[in-house]
């Protein structure tokens, strides 16, 4: 998908690990909120927290709802380059579509929107994992390991930045719940 000639803006929306961990040079970052569309753990993780045989699960950008997140404003010379580094890191598999979606700003900068780069769960591929129940996800989460390391951490460090950007994720917060007493059992003395 060529995005470059639909946007006037170079954006980019991340909801899981892009906010913590984006990788790539941007100008500024401001909270956005997108619509039409969820953070979920709804993917399992066959690379980057996972493998086949043993899956991690991620997040994805699932239908319905919104979801509050970061937007990156990426300079237009530098375009192309990050666009090539997310697919890379966010296409291994093929498990997302892009997609170009409007973005809400409400923050210290003023109010506005803009369109922004997503990756959408594409609900047809192998890897969706649908919507689990919690007690679905936690032994995937700790059973989860891949080439970025333990998934467990990344369900932590997503959670983490959340709470430090002051939003609050009912359903990562009862997983989180969920992994903290699972690592106590399996940890005594923790």
């Amino acid at each position: 998908m060529d995005v470059s000639g639909i946007m006037q803006d170079f954006w980019v929306f991340g909801y899981g690990s892009l906010m913590w961990r984006p990788g790539f040079a941007f100008e500024e970052q401001r909270p956005a909120l997108l619509r039409g569309a969820h953070r979920s753990l709804c993917v399992f993780s066959h690379v980057h927290r996972g493998t086949p045989e043993r899956p991690g699960l991620v997040l994805g950008l699932d239908q319905g709802g919104s979801c509050r997140g970061t937007a990156f404003r990426v300079a237009p010379e530098r375009w192309s380059e990050v666009v090539t580094y997310l697919r890379a890191r966010e296409q291994v598999t093929d498990v997302y579509r892009e997609a170009v979606r409007k973005v809400s700003f409400t923050d210290r900068n003023g109010s506005g929107a803009a369109d922004a780069l997503v990756f959408l769960i594409d609900r047809r591929h192998r890897q969706y994992a649908g919507r689990l129940t919690v007690e679905q996800q936690v032994p995937l989460i700790l059973q989860g390991c891949g080439i970025s390391g333990q998934c467990s951490e990344y369900v932590r460090s997503t959670v983490l930045h959340l709470r430090e950007l002051g939003i609050h994720d009912p359903e990562l917060e009862a997983v989180m719940a969920a992994l903290d007493g699972q690592e106590a059992v399996l940890t005594p003395g923790k």
